[in-house]
């Protein structure tokens, strides 16, 4: 009897330990041991011979002992499944279904092979059901499309032949409402499981993957026997320019009628400190301040309608000023100078992301200790009309702008109004939804969020510039 009651026991030991999980968290500092927004992390298994790749937000991963079979149903649940598209591959358009389970804000992202984001969406409210998207993409290439909805994540892969006229990711119906205007942060911290075999005593790699100071860099590599959960601080051997400072080599820049700007550097962006109030583009050409709106025609716009604001607000152009009949853009960098000076560009909405998913990123600029709430970070101290809201822009403004940033709200203008001047900051992308309209980003005096954006292409909006 002792015999067999041992025996039970050891089984019940073994088993245990054979269903243990290990848990990888990894992040990063740079040579000056500051923080470093991870990319990617490349995981290899060297002694099974495979290899995973987490990607940005995803922080850990985790690996079941013994099985090799990870209970994924964290990862791909019912909760959160994106079905596979179709057609796939696909010539410029293809179809997905996406089943949620749960009412709630979902974030929908596209990414090419090396990680770099090629195309987000994020929809403040989703009903449960099963709601179906139209993916365009332009390039040619294999890419993976990413949901994630309250930690749960979902992918899938798409194989694209070309063709499409830009990237785009439309919410089509079938079972969700579609409201655009929500924080752009997707949240952070997500766990991914891999379904990879894994057995302590593996010889693992870790390598590390992130865009410093304008271009890719691979951290140290970390090589070791993994026996159980750890914590990984992946190490770049650079250091990133300082935040809030103005950018290396370009403290100011002026354009062609002599204006000067100050610029800041935010994690590996060099922005315009100010909004732009140039009359002409590079090559000379002026650009005529408007009384009517159009979709074709270049104009300028006085903020509320008075040219005394220009010099401290910066003029507001509708689209076309903006790109001066430059194609529209999704690249990171957007490749378009556009209106901006020789040297700089117009962010395209990925660029956008980037700003704002680095600023979500960094505890020092979040307001009540929430990634999302970072628009006081971006704002002003100055303009703001005032509010009660916590977080908000114009709560307290004196405390805003931790970034330099230095957004002010000068409002809009449409259809021969000028609107919202005090209470909005309104910015243009490079970047097109459809025909009619384009992406942007959106302050408010009264909300604590960035809101990604799109409007109709004929708004008079502000602009800021990107270094090359």
């Amino acid at each position: 009897m002792k015999k067999f009651l041992l025996l039970v026991c050891m089984i019940a030991c073994y088993t245990a330990a054979f269903a243990q999980s290990v848990t990888l968290t990894f992040t990063a500092k740079d040579a000056a041991n500051q923080h470093v927004q991870l990319n990617r992390v490349s995981i290899t298994n060297l002694t099974k011979g495979w290899q995973e790749t987490i990607y940005w937000p995803d922080t850990t991963l985790t690996m079941q002992n013994g099985t090799g079979i990870a209970d994924v149903e964290t990862h791909r649940g019912t909760s959160l499944q994106l079905s596979q598209n179709n057609p796939n591959p696909f010539i410029g358009t293809t179809e997905v279904s996406l089943m949620v389970a749960e009412e709630g804000e979902v974030m929908v992202e596209i990414s090419d092979i090396t990680g770099r984001v090629v195309e987000t969406q994020c929809i403040a409210s989703l009903q449960a059901g099963t709601c179906k998207f139209r993916v365009t993409l332009s390039t040619v290439g294999t890419y993976v499309m990413t949901a994630r909805q309250n930690g749960q994540t979902s992918s899938i892969k798409m194989v694209c032949n070309g063709g499409g006229n830009g990237n785009r990711i439309e919410y089509t119906g079938n079972g969700g409402n579609a409201s655009y205007a929500c924080a752009t942060q997707p949240k952070s911290g997500s766990k991914y499981n891999t379904s990879h075999p894994f057995t302590f005593g593996d010889q693992m790699e870790y390598v590390g993957y992130a865009v410093i100071n304008g271009s890719e860099m691979e951290s140290d590599h970390i090589s070791q026997v993994q026996n159980a959960s750890q914590s990984f601080v992946l190490q770049f051997d650079v250091s990133q320019a300082q935040d809030g400072q103005p950018c290396p080599g370009a403290a100011t820049v002026t354009d062609i009628d002599n204006n000067t700007y100050n610029t800041v550097q935010i994690g590996n962006q060099c922005w315009m400190k100010e909004n732009l109030r140039t009359m002409r583009y590079a090559n000379g050409t002026s650009i005529p301040l408007g009384t009517s709106t159009s979709t074709i025609t270049s104009y300028r716009y006085n903020p509320n309608n008075n040219a005394n604001n220009v010099p401290t607000y910066g003029y507001l152009y509708n689209w076309p000023a903006v790109m001066h009949g430059a194609s529209s853009s999704s690249s990171n960098p957007s490749g378009v100078q556009g209106i901006c000076p020789n040297g700089w560009h117009v962010p395209s909405d990925a660029e956008w992301t980037q700003l704002t998913n680095f600023v979500s990123s960094q505890s020092q600029y979040q307001c009540g200790s929430s990634s999302s709430n970072i628009a006081k970070a971006l704002a002003s101290t100055k303009g703001w009309n005032s509010s009660t809201n916590n977080c908000a822009v114009g709560n307290n403004s004196s405390t805003n702008n931790a970034t330099g940033f230095s957004a002010l709200p000068a409002g809009y203008y449409t259809y021969g109004l000028y609107d919202d001047f005090g209470y909005c900051a309104n910015f243009w992308s490079a970047t097109e939804y459809g025909n009619y309209d384009a992406y942007g980003r959106y302050l408010d005096c009264d909300y604590a969020y960035v809101y990604r954006n799109f409007s109709s292409k004929n708004f008079g909006f502000s602009v800021r510039c990107v270094r090359d």
